[in-house]
């Protein structure tokens, strides 16, 4: 086992085994007459395959896993906010004693918590911080995780970075991770690179970043800047795409959220990077944080942090991500067991697996 496997295998455990062992117990500690179900609202499939594929399954087997009596309420608001609230305020009306919240506008979301702490519901921020007085956070280290990006744009750039014009699209400006992702990937391009000729929201969604992309090659030229900069793998693509439409194929674009198709753009050499964030200890945390509160217990005692918002300090725990190229797919992705090589590796992707050192049979 390499040290990025070992360190990825570690944190994943240690996460795990701290909030478990705590949380481990009698189901019996909550009142047997309360209702145990634990909400959970994520915000959209379309832009990112994670919410479906990862962080749903993930907290739905932590949950049953440390509370047997304890079940998940779940809805999808597929990026709509004025849908969200609507399960929201469903939740509250079957009284819910916690809800993990993934916002779809997170500016929105201060009278929806206040409402649901009055009555008794406690509300966890999960990947987004949401407004309000939320009971706990959970994500990842977002400021690292721009600078991550930045970071692997100028390393796929090489000695051409200093010369470098870079178009970004950022994700939603309603989304207070994107603002961090931003503020992080500046931190690492601001004085490596020429500069940034162009800078718009791609909104999370892959239509209006490949607009974009395209607003980009109308007012630079097709060939007036170097490097694009994506705030997620879903705009990756079409950002990508529409690139290739427009005759470019060798300019390097970063995403984030390691998906699957992002990998396999990765091991081709269409994408230069992704960023891979654990879903696993990130919604074990979640998870287990919303089963502490159903059984009132203080998360304090294992948040690693504290989070500022407003006036109010949040206990918190924000993890490590990891940068991926094509030379860390097998150590990082397929090592983790987030893709077993066979998902990754069909036909049409096989050489790219086998260049990559990615063992298995395929």
């Amino acid at each position: 086992m390499n040290s990025m496997t070992r360190r990825l295998v570690i944190g994943t455990a240690a996460v795990s085994m701290t909030m478990s062992l705590a949380a481990c117990g009698n189901d019996n500690s909550a009142s047997a007459s309360g209702n145990q179900a634990i909400g959970l609202l994520l915000p959209e499939r379309a832009s990112s395959t994670r919410y479906e594929a990862f962080d749903k399954p993930l907290i739905e087997a932590a949950v049953t896993g440390q509370c047997t009596k304890c079940s998940i309420d779940y809805a999808n608001a597929d990026g709509d906010e004025t849908t969200q609230k609507k399960q929201f305020d469903a939740l509250l009306a079957r009284k819910v004693k916690v809800i993990l919240l993934d916002p779809v506008n997170a500016a929105v979301t201060a009278p929806w918590v206040d409402e649901a702490a009055k009555k008794g519901t406690k509300v966890i921020a999960y990947d987004r911080l949401a407004a309000g007085k939320v009971a706990a956070y959970i994500s990842f280290d977002n400021q690292r995780t721009g600078e991550l990006q930045g970071q692997g744009l100028l390393e796929a750039l090489g000695p051409k970075a200093s010369s470098a014009e870079i178009v970004m699209i950022n994700g939603a400006d309603t989304d207070p991770n994107a603002a961090d992702f931003k503020t992080g990937a500046h931190r690492a391009l601001d004085g490596k690179v020429k500069r940034i000729a162009y800078e718009q929201s791609g909104e999370w969604k892959p239509e209006v970043a490949a607009a974009k992309v395209n607003e980009a090659i109308a007012k630079l030229g097709k060939n007036g800047f170097q490097a694009v900069y994506s705030a997620n793998d879903g705009m990756a693509g079409a950002i990508i795409d529409a690139l290739h439409k427009a005759g470019r194929t060798d300019v390097p674009v970063g995403g984030q959220d390691a998906s699957l198709d992002a990998v396999r753009r990765v091991l081709t050499g269409e994408q230069a990077y992704t960023i891979y964030k654990p879903y696993q200890p990130e919604a074990e945390a979640a998870a287990n944080m919303a089963v502490y509160l159903v059984k009132g217990i203080d998360v304090t005692s294992v948040a690693s942090t504290m989070t500022n918002s407003g006036d109010n300090q949040i206990p918190s725990m924000l993890l490590s991500p990891v940068v991926v190229t094509k030379a860390k797919v097998a150590e990082t992705i397929v090592a983790a067991g987030l893709y077993k090589a066979e998902e990754i590796c069909s036909p049409q992707y096989a050489a790219a697996c086998r260049a990559a050192n990615i063992p298995g049979s395929y």
